[in-house]
């Protein structure tokens, strides 16, 4: 089978879009599928894998987005010869996957990675809320119904977009990950090589530092925390506009001594720092279905979250983790909670552990392709006379 992936942006930018396009690509080579991904911008950068192709585009601002112009000749050939079209970025990846794809046949699935809603409420908050809520919501259900199938990675998103007013079937195929990297990294990081105590309780949050993480909660109450428990530290993985801000509140409370900031990190990296950390902890309210969140659980460590879809669809509260309301106090309970009880630790880690082998690329790589193979090829729109 021959796939495409087209999405707006991809390596060198970081993001839980990117690494699971590569990661599925990968997979789905391995099981001796062809996949090429269709992407924007970055067209000098070296790719460490075939089948990538780059279209001119004009990057937006800081945030990492690329504006595609116009697909490249060389898109514009490979696109009829695929068997199916898969969209990451509902618009400019979406749109030409329908304009190149669906008149040749193709059928075009979508998956729906983020709550839009909530992004525009970070990033386009220059325009009314009531004005970009009914922009998402038409434009939302009128690709649902032009694609050939919409993918939702957690009953919570699919919940959402009903709500949203999706009407068409959605179906749920959750975000995967490579668990035998996360459960036994090749080159380990211990606590003291990021600067923290041997017995030291090492927090770790791991993702973009953006106003859509809700990183001034989390360092809310990290800082309640850690002001209780001398032993509570705070790795973060990832780097952003609000790296400033997470820095300044350390310092300003006295804590920034237990606080590392690992900047940008190679994925390939990740299960190495991963393994200097006790507990995964995020207050985003974003999320569809995180894969930061499984990769987490997969190298062991329970989650703390705010309830919400994505977050609330993965930890179980108790089992794998703990879930809170939106509330930096609650948050920072739960960060004591687990912080004093090494044994609930210790049997939360296990059971996330084993949680997260249910997302193994393995078994997800064959439900996706499971739904390539049930899509009927859209009829070709007519040759004008």
């Amino acid at each position: 089978m021959r796939v495409g992936m087209f999405c707006d942006m991809y390596t060198p930018h970081l993001s839980g879009v990117t690494n699971h396009i590569r990661l599925y690509k990968r997979q789905l080579e391995r099981l001796g599928h062809e996949v090429w991904v269709f992407t924007f911008g970055n067209r000098q950068y070296a790719d460490d894998e075939p089948n990538v192709v780059r279209s001119p585009a004009i990057p937006w601002g800081k945030t990492g987005w690329q504006a595609g112009v116009r697909l490249a000749e060389q898109a514009r050939d490979l696109i009829p010869h695929l068997d199916v079209a898969h969209a990451h970025h509902p618009f400019a990846s979406a749109r030409l996957a329908l304009r190149y794809a669906g008149p040749a046949g193709i059928p075009v699935v979508f998956t729906n990675h983020t709550r839009y809603d909530l992004y525009s409420d970070a990033y386009v908050r220059f325009l009314p809320r009531a004005v970009r809520m009914r922009f998402l919501q038409r434009y939302l259900r009128d690709l649902a119904e032009e694609v050939d199938a919409m993918i939702a990675p957690s009953q919570g998103i699919a919940s959402w977009l009903r709500e949203f007013g999706v009407t068409d079937d959605v179906t749920v195929i959750p975000n995967a990950i490579d668990t035998r990297a996360f459960a036994s990294p090749a080159h380990p990081v211990s606590r003291t090589d990021v600067g923290f105590a041997e017995d030291a309780i090492v927090l770790c949050y791991l993702g973009r530092l953006g106003p859509e993480k809700n990183l001034s909660l989390l360092m809310d109450a990290f800082v309640e925390a850690a002001t209780v428990n001398p032993r509570i530290c705070l790795l973060l993985i990832g780097d952003g506009p609000e790296r400033s801000m997470a820095t300044e509140r350390a310092w300003a409370y006295g804590v920034s001594d237990r606080v590392h900031f690992a900047g940008r990190t190679r994925y390939e990296c990740v299960p190495d720092l991963l393994a200097a950390s006790d507990v995964f902890v995020s207050a985003s309210v974003s999320e569809v279905h995180p894969l930061v969140v499984l990769e987490a659980m997969a190298a062991g460590l329970p989650a703390i979250g705010v309830r919400s879809p994505g977050v609330g669809d993965i930890v179980e509260h108790g089992v794998t983790g703990y879930l809170t309301a939106e509330d930096a106090d609650e948050l920072s309970l739960r960060m004591l909670d687990i912080a004093r009880d090494r044994a609930a630790l210790s049997r939360m880690s296990e059971a996330a552990r084993l949680y997260a082998q249910r997302y193994d690329i393995g078994l997800m790589a064959d439900r996706l392709v499971a739904l390539y193979e049930r899509l009927p090829a859209s009829a070709p729109a007519p040759t004008p006379a």
